[in-house]
């Protein structure tokens, strides 16, 4: 290790493939990966194509960057890698660049920045301008950089003024910011997955519409949900006698606990059975017929959520709600993953019968596309207009001064556009 505040290494890679060289978005896929298998930090990331070849881009990360520069005529790849501090090795990114760009030849020279036998420290007071990281209130003088949630070819920029939480978790990288304009936001590997301004649109929508649909939901299992909001939800039915929940990642739970307590507030409840564990093994071990209802909220398919996504899952749950059981569980956007939402809903029908599984859907500003789905699934044949007693969903809305599902807003979720509705045909 060296004296040094940090390690900058100056790469050229030659003869590479001018395709990759000139696709921005594999560029800038590529470039996210590279900092993410150098367990950098990542801030955001900008990059540019240039007319008719080229591009440029940069990765902000907390320990610095990662910028690049193309000739794809040339085959060329100029690409400026600075880390500070030693915790992350900057060679890990050159060596997977290198075959992401399919280089036959690379060089680089490795700089040490900011000698320390050259310096000495200045006696300078931040904590009237940074954000403490053991308060997670903002200090008087606001900070600011962005947060963005990319997923195919679109995205969400959140500003933020501080990163309260990280850690790698043995499943995922949990983090959560202070933003300026939603409250706190836990994000799950770079995904946002719930904020302090508009958890409640997503928390209600997928909870109490199978609640108020049922008869008497006594015994409910969650599967997911780890930052507590479906918890918090479900106990405002007075029905409610056990909610076995089921989250794999105890480093969720922890962090929403210390920083989300707004979301998080029931995790505690004598009713709640918290199980940390892994909810496929849970589903595939659970007697027949033991639940009224399952809320399925996990994140989106990929990680340790991809498994919630399968056919075999799906059966074992059927095999575990009550005859008169219902299944709840968000199944992702139309607009951004269509191929896991038109999957998924054919999964249903297959499994519980084509008559009883209903899409419905909820405005969500921080989700991609502000369109988010969810399904309502039932053994029997339990339809989500005409076997709601309306009467009881306006007493129940009212009585808990819900801010989003409404009786009105049950009935438009369920009426589908047209191009959605197409889409499930």
């Amino acid at each position: 290790m060296t004296n040094a505040l940090g390690r900058h290494i100056l790469v050229e890679f030659f003869d590479c493939d001018a395709v990759i060289l000139n696709n921005t978005s594999l560029i800038e896929t590529s470039m996210l990966e590279a900092a993410r298998l150098a367990k950098a930090t990542i801030i955001n990331s900008t990059f540019h194509h240039f007319s008719p070849f080229g591009v440029s881009g940069v990765v902000v990360v907390q320990e610095s960057h990662l910028a690049i520069h193309t000739w794809p005529e040339y085959g060329y790849a100029a690409v400026d890698i600075f880390t500070c501090g030693h915790t992350i090795s900057p060679w890990i990114a050159y060596r997977y660049l290198q075959t992401a760009f399919k280089a036959a030849n690379g060089s680089a020279i490795e700089i040490n920045r900011g000698q320390i036998e050259l310096m000495k420290p200045h006696d300078v007071n931040f904590l009237n301008s940074v954000a403490n990281p053991n308060n997670p209130q903002p200090q008087s003088e606001e900070q600011s950089f962005w947060f963005d949630d990319r997923v195919e070819n679109m995205g969400l920029s959140v500003q933020c003024r501080s990163l309260l939480f990280r850690q790698q978790s043995p499943y995922q990288l949990v983090q959560v910011f202070d933003t300026h304009h939603f409250g706190k936001m836990l994000t799950i590997d770079t995904m946002v997955m719930c904020t302090e301004k508009d958890e409640f649109i997503y928390h209600e929508m997928i909870t109490h519409p199978a609640m108020l649909l049922h008869n008497k939901p006594q015994n409910i299992l969650v599967i997911g949900g780890g930052d507590g909001g479906t918890v918090r939800e479900l106990l405002k039915h007075d029905s409610v006698e056990k909610i076995t929940m089921v989250e794999i990642d105890r480093v969720v739970v922890d962090a929403c606990r210390q920083f989300l307590p707004q979301i998080s507030q029931q995790l505690d409840n004598p009713k709640l059975d918290l199980i940390i564990g892994d909810g496929i093994e849970f589903v595939q071990n659970a007697p027949a017929e033991s639940f009224d209802v399952v809320i399925i909220d996990g994140s989106d398919p990929v990680g340790p959520a991809e498994g919630l996504f399968s056919t075999a899952f799906f059966q074992n749950v059927h095999k575990c709600l009550k005859s008169d059981g219902l299944l709840a569980l968000q199944t992702e956007s139309p607009t951004c993953n269509s191929q896991a939402f038109v999957a998924l809903n054919h999964c249903f029908k297959d499994i519980f019968g084509a008559s009883n599984a209903h899409c419905y859907l909820a405005a969500i500003p921080t989700y991609p596309s502000g369109l988010w789905s969810f399904h309502l699934v039932s053994k029997q044949n339990i339809h989500p207009i005409q076997s709601l007693d309306m009467a009881k969903l306006l007493k129940f809305t009212e009585d808990k001064k819900l801010n989003y599902y409404s009786p009105e807003i049950h009935q438009s979720a369920f009426t589908l556009p047209p191009y959605v509705k197409n889409m499930l045909l």
